[in-house]
């Protein structure tokens, strides 16, 4: 069923391809080798050609690897697979070849340019990254049980009270890592963000021995990667009763939230749906205190295209999945930011992590 999926996605690119008006692409990213192949290894390349006849390369580490998860392609072995394929290419006189440059580096330009002296070489134009913005089913399945495992360990930090006053932020993201490998993680999705009291205000603030207090506001932002593929969640807390401008904040990034989820609609332009949440925050009177984007793709990245931001660009298509994450954050104090992973559908967003958002007290 894997080489099915990868031989699928090899044949949109090759449509890309064409209008790119190259015989063959050098694919050198290794999330992209994995996305159009299935290995999962540190080290590889890949030829798609126009014709079909692709060629995968890896080293000899990953031989007995590579014949199990990619049966279907002629499998070179050598260590530099990047000047291998291009000298191959340039062996077989493939006048026009494709090449990630957006990944590249000048010194490996230049090594593919000696490689291959007679070709001409052009821009891929993020093609693969592109494609990769539309999930199908099977990676969506992935997704949404990367965002199981995470609500599920979220729920057992919190039903062994891990999120309390006396414990640091560093104690509670390693409690919330261990339960979300214990419930089938393969790995977290990035380093889990802890934030507590006015730690809380800063948005990607790093845990540290910082004690957990009553009155603190507690974010935490986490995802669980599943499959190769990674979910992403933040849900903020408050440790005893809320004071006023706590509800407050709250309240407006909450309802922001739903009106950023609202607005995933098969052709929204990504512009249009950061400013559905953005401006209810301005009209808060907190714009200035929503300091990102509202939302990102997450996949076999944690953070792939679209980019759903005020300096974005594109439209949403069904099948993209990607956050939601308004925040507010008052330097001093405390913040709050509230995120989910969602799929877009014709029929209105399906959500994948389902912990409530409602405000709770710790």
């Amino acid at each position: 069923m894997q080489t099915e999926h990868t031989a699928v996605r090899r044949d949109r690119l090759r449509t890309q391809l064409a209008g790119l008006e190259v015989d063959a692409a050098l694919i050198t990213r290794l999330v992209n080798v994995r996305y159009l192949t299935g290995f999962t290894g540190s080290n590889a390349a890949l030829i798609v050609y126009a014709d079909g006849t692709d060629v995968f390369c890896t080293d000899g580490r990953y031989r007995t690897q590579a014949s199990a998860q990619v049966p279907d392609l002629e499998r070179v072995i050598e260590r530099n697979c990047a000047r291998t394929l291009a000298e191959r290419l340039h062996a077989e006189k493939v006048p026009r070849i494709g090449y990630e440059s957006h990944t590249v580096t000048v010194d490996g330009l230049d090594e593919l340019r000696t490689a291959a002296p007679n070709a001409t070489l052009t821009s891929a134009q993020q093609a693969v990254e592109g494609q990769r913005a539309v999930k199908d089913e099977g990676e969506i399945d992935l997704l949404r049980e990367a965002c199981a495992i995470a609500d599920r360990a979220l729920a057992d930090l919190i039903e062994r009270d891990g999120i309390g006053a006396g414990r640091s932020e560093l104690e509670v993201g390693r409690e919330l890592d261990g339960l979300m490998l214990q419930r089938g993680a393969e790995e977290r999705s990035f380093e889990t963000i802890v934030a507590s009291g006015p730690n809380s205000a800063v948005p990607h603030h790093r845990p540290t021995a910082r004690t957990l207090e009553r009155g603190d506001f507690v974010k935490l932002d986490f995802g669980a990667r599943h499959g190769g593929h990674h979910s992403d969640m933040t849900r903020t807390f408050v440790l005893g009763q809320p004071g006023d401008w706590q509800r407050e904040v709250y309240a407006v990034v909450l309802a922001a939230q739903r009106l950023g989820r609202e607005a995933l609609r098969v052709g929204a332009d990504v512009r249009d749906v950061d400013a559905a949440a953005r401006n209810h925050v301005k009209a808060a009177g907190y714009g200035d205190q929503f300091s990102h984007g509202l939302g990102h793709g997450v996949g076999l990245e944690i953070h792939e295209a679209p980019t759903v931001s005020y300096l974005g660009a594109g439209t949403l298509a069904e099948r993209m999945t990607l956050t939601v994450e308004p925040g507010v954050y008052l330097e001093g104090r405390g913040g709050v930011r509230i995120e989910d992973t969602l799929v877009v559908r014709a029929d209105g967003p399906e959500l994948l992590t389902r912990t409530s958002k409602d405000l709770t007290v710790l």
